[in-house]
């Protein structure tokens, strides 16, 4: 709970003077123009939570054998991207949005490259740091304080580049993506798990609307996009598109929420149990009750609550994105940095 402790400003963000609390465009651009901050609180206010919970990898994936250990399914997401992008030994890539580094660990020791992760947020920085130290990984990692909207490289610095849901966080996408193409290497790859509204969201259905706030607030984004903005804003960056699919669509036997779905019977393992636990009816009742009573004792300091609450209206609104096919974690595109004297 340290990072909560050292700042627990994120709620701010939904309701000075009710403004941003207001489901319109108007309330999007206030998020957008104060991107680095809505972001930055919010991880500041869910890292520690996030790790206790759901380990150094913080995305989804998906369950093609039905019920396995999530560990599993997470590794074998990040290689599956890995083998699309055509990694190869001894390539030098690049993580935007690294989290606490979990994916480049395991992309590294994967493909035997190296990989660079960078990530706006301090805190989360320092424990990608301390916990490659731990482990020993950190002669196959770095990671660098840096925002992907100017990220801190010279030009072609990358044989190839990947971002694992965290583009999202981005005021616009073009704009991340006009980075990537910068520092990119001519020729190379760049790889992209983006969280999306897909073409089933109608901005006209309320239902839909209060789902896209609902993932909006409790996972720190400040605007949604839909999967033709993404298209687009890949286009406009100069990628060539090569492969795009979303992967949420192929119906597999157990779908990518499962874990924040309360689904005791499709848990594997104690660490995933207590995870789906969580997310039961009763499993709130249990968790409101514990970090209530915490933070009444001045154990866990105020506005813990508050932050379990953003939380709960994360799973709730991803599963409900989910369920009525109006949301995707996991929209796959490949795009290739091709210069104007490479194409036929």
């Amino acid at each position: 709970m340290e990072s909560v402790r050292k700042r627990n400003e994120y709620s701010r963000h939904w309701e000075e003077g009710g403004k941003a609390l207001v489901d319109d465009e108007d309330a999007r651009d206030l998020r957008k123009s104060k991107y680095s901050d809505v972001v930055n609180d919010y991880y500041n206010a869910t890292t520690d939570i996030y790790l206790e919970s759901w380990g150094q990898s913080f995305h989804m994936a998906r369950y093609p054998l039905g019920p396995e250990p999530k560990d599993r399914a997470t590794a074998r997401h990040e290689h599956y991207l890995a083998l699309m992008m055509s990694m190869r030994p001894g390539m030098r890539i690049l993580d935007v949005g690294c989290g606490v580094g979990g994916p480049a660990k395991e992309i590294a020791t994967f493909v035997d490259c190296h990989v660079v992760g960078i990530n706006n947020n301090g805190y989360q920085v320092h424990k990608a740091q301390a916990l490659a130290k731990d482990d020993g990984s950190d002669n196959k990692v770095e990671f660098v304080q840096a925002d992907f909207v100017n990220i801190p490289f010279p030009d072609d610095s990358f044989d190839a580049i990947y971002a694992i849901e965290a583009t999202v966080h981005a005021p616009e996408l073009s704009e991340v993506y006009k980075e990537i193409f910068r520092v990119l290497k001519p020729g190379g790859t760049f790889g992209v798990y983006e969280w999306l509204l897909t073409d089933a969201f109608s901005p006209n259905d309320k239902s839909h609307m209060a789902i896209r706030l609902g993932i909006e607030r409790g996972t720190g984004v400040p605007s949604l996009q839909t999967k033709v903005a993404a298209r687009e804003a890949m286009n406009r960056a100069g990628f060539k598109l090569e492969y795009v699919e979303d992967l949420a669509e192929r119906q597999d036997p157990l779908m990518w929420w499962y874990p924040i779905s309360g689904d005791l019977a499709s848990a594997k393992g104690l660490r995933d149990w207590v995870l789906v636990a969580r997310n039961t009816r009763w499993g709130r009742v249990v968790v409101r009750a514990i970090v209530r009573a915490l933070e009444f004792v001045k154990y866990a300091p105020k506005g813990t609550t508050n932050i379990t609450e953003e939380l709960i209206i994360a799973g709730d609104s991803l599963v409900a994105g989910g369920k009525a096919g109006i949301f995707t974690p996991m929209y796959l595109m490949i795009g290739k940095k091709v210069l104007e004297e490479q194409m036929p």
